[in-house]
């Protein structure tokens, strides 16, 4: 089969007006979700931030070397080196190493679809679409399902026999401290493990018997359907450096990184000899983990960044939504006028500024009702000081007006 193919397809004019239609009641749902969500967010926003700042104001330095009763169940700093002693197992492939996290990353050889559509609105409403579609064999980290394809026949992708998976320390400590997967999960430092040829036996032993060649290759696990020698030095002597041409279909390549036990710093619940979830007054819940030593400061600074960046980034998609809300309800409006192409393209240009209106000054004021509702006193304030400001100029300008009559 071809690596490109490209379809025609033709939609009539009554059919837009009925898709136009579907596309209006999408949108009549999609704009109170909206609305509710940048309601939501602001008030997750404020809660996330009061929560923040209550815990930076009680948090309580502990050292790790021992365990003190006295702040038990409460919001405690301590900076540490982690210590572990059992290493860390993929049984999948005997691949083991001494950290606080193994990570396995699994990539399959595939095919994958990439298409390009040019659509042309004909005389009388109708439109004319011409697509191509592209198909080329890429490693990735997902499945690509070929039954979706355009054209699958001669693309057809296997399932994904391997997964990724990480395996977490359960034996790791800080100090007289006991580290559970809550905080292990969330240390970085992650870094590419080096898989030299002594590891092949181990990885054959536990693979067995596939019906495909085990080899290790640009230090990745590789599992092939032929064999290939390899140039590096550094490799197994029957691997293989695995190149887009030598691969087939359906090979599966394994990297893996290590998390050191390095330095961490931890602002958690002391609970016992370990560390949970706090709970601020308002309820809203945080463990902060950052690698190396960080000051609790640095630490809730980071976490508030965290939280204005997410506001933002669900501000912004919020506003966008709408947009797209107000543009698929207005949308018939120019499936109508396509009738004359020309007259279309004009009508959709002023829908579009329309919906953008629309969006934009009901996503602000739902913004403003939500921080009038979560921070009524703050809102006041701010009201307050911008009508000072907005008087203020007002005044002045009379004031130059005055004098200027008066000069006259």
């Amino acid at each position: 089969m071809p690596d490109t193919i490209t379809r025609t397809t033709n939609q009539s004019w009554f059919s837009r007006i009925g898709g136009a239609i579907s596309g209006v009641l999408f949108g009549l749902v999609l704009i109170p979700i909206c609305i509710i969500a940048l309601f939501w967010n602001e008030g997750r926003a404020i809660k996330t931030a009061k929560g923040l700042s209550e815990g930076a104001a009680v948090v309580v330095g502990i050292q790790p070397d021992a365990v003190a009763p006295e702040n038990d169940q409460k919001l405690v700093h301590v900076t540490g080196r982690v210590a572990v002693t059992a290493p860390l197992e993929d049984t999948d492939f005997g691949v083991s190493a001494t950290g606080v996290r193994l990570s396995r990353n699994v990539e399959m050889y595939q095919w994958r679809e990439s298409s390009k559509s040019e659509t042309r609105t004909k005389l009388g409403g109708g439109e004319e679409t011409v697509t191509t579609y592209s198909y080329a064999k890429v490693w990735s980290s997902s499945h690509e399902d070929s039954s979706a394809f355009a054209e699958p026949n001669g693309h057809q992708n296997p399932e994904f026999a391997v997964e990724s998976h990480d395996v977490l320390a359960q034996d790791a400590t800080l100090g007289a401290f006991s580290l559970d997967e809550d905080i292990v999960g969330q240390i970085d430092g992650a870094a590419p493990m080096r898989l030299t040829p002594e590891t092949l036996e181990t990885v054959q032993a536990a693979v067995g018997d596939t019906g495909r060649y085990v080899s290790i290759a640009q230090n990745r696990i590789q599992l092939t359907q032929r064999p290939v020698r390899s140039n590096d030095p550094d490799d197994a002597e029957d691997a293989a450096v695995i190149t887009p041409t030598a691969s087939t279909i359906g090979d599966v390549r394994i990297g893996y990184e290590l998390t050191p036990a390095g330095e961490i710093s931890i602002v958690a619940e002391q609970n016992g000899d370990g560390f949970s979830t706090y709970r601020a007054r308002n309820g809203e819940e945080f463990l902060l983990v950052s690698t190396g030593a960080v000051s609790a400061e640095d630490m809730f600074q980071g976490a508030q960044d965290a939280n204005t960046f997410l506001t933002w980034a669900l501000r912004i998609g919020g506003l966008v939504l709408l947009v797209v809300g107000f543009g698929l309800i207005l949308a018939p409006l120019g499936v109508l006028a396509d009738v004359l192409p020309l007259a279309g393209t004009i009508v959709r240009m002023g829908t579009g500024l329309v919906a953008f209106v629309l969006g934009a000054v009901i996503g602000t004021v739902t913004i403003a009702i939500a921080w009038f509702t979560f921070r009524p006193l703050l809102t006041i304030a701010i009201l307050a000081v911008g009508g000072g400001i907005a008087f203020l100029v007002y005044r002045f300008g009379r004031g130059r007006a005055k004098k200027a009559e008066t000069a006259t």
